[in-house]
């Protein structure tokens, strides 16, 4: 039986190219026998974490009454999760931080997940993608159990639709063919 594998897409732009590298990624999950669900986070209502705790006496539901439960209670039952995003100043776009943020309601029960990262950068330094590398990994540093299983970066890309033309496309492919 597969794996199940939530991609979480942090690009707002559809069709952006971090966005086409998690449809490859999923092609290649899905023609591996895994179950695939990419979420498009710009795509759903998910409200900054207030910091009010409010959860901790709630029992991890949250006091914003968004769309955040139910991605959280996906990546709580993925086995893999896939975080996408493109760089905005050395670092992820606000929507994905966001949802990282807010797992702090149910962050014990988000475990043993294996993490691959996917990153595009209109620079064509490579390096200029570590401040949000250090952004995920420090996210999966917080969640017992976790693994990294590999990074795609697509560097060099700034319009839409223009790492169609690079290898970060095969490269994302056949990872998703190794979960």
């Amino acid at each position: 039986m597969g794996k199940n594998v939530l991609i979480l897409s942090g690009s707002p732009r559809k069709g952006g190219n971090s966005d086409l590298l998690c449809d490859q990624f999923a092609k290649g999950a899905r023609e591996a026998g895994h179950r695939v669900e990419k979420v498009r986070v710009s795509e759903k209502k998910i409200a900054p974490c207030a910091a009010c705790y409010y959860c901790r006496q709630s029992g991890g539901a949250c006091a914003r009454r968004d769309d955040m439960g139910e991605l959280l209670q996906k990546m709580i039952d993925a086995d893999v999760i896939v975080l996408a995003s493109p760089v905005y100043f050395y670092s992820i776009a606000a929507q994905l931080k966001a949802v990282i943020d807010r797992t702090v309601a149910r962050w014990l029960e988000v475990r043993d997940k294996e993490f691959y990262y996917i990153v595009t950068i209109a620079d064509e330094t490579d390096a200029s993608a570590d401040a949000t590398l250090a952004c995920f990994r420090g996210y999966a540093d917080c969640v017992e159990g976790a693994r990294e299983m590999g990074v795609i970066i697509g560097s060099g890309v700034y319009e839409p639709g223009t790492v169609a033309d690079t290898a970060a496309m095969e490269e994302a492919y056949a990872m998703g063919k190794r979960v």
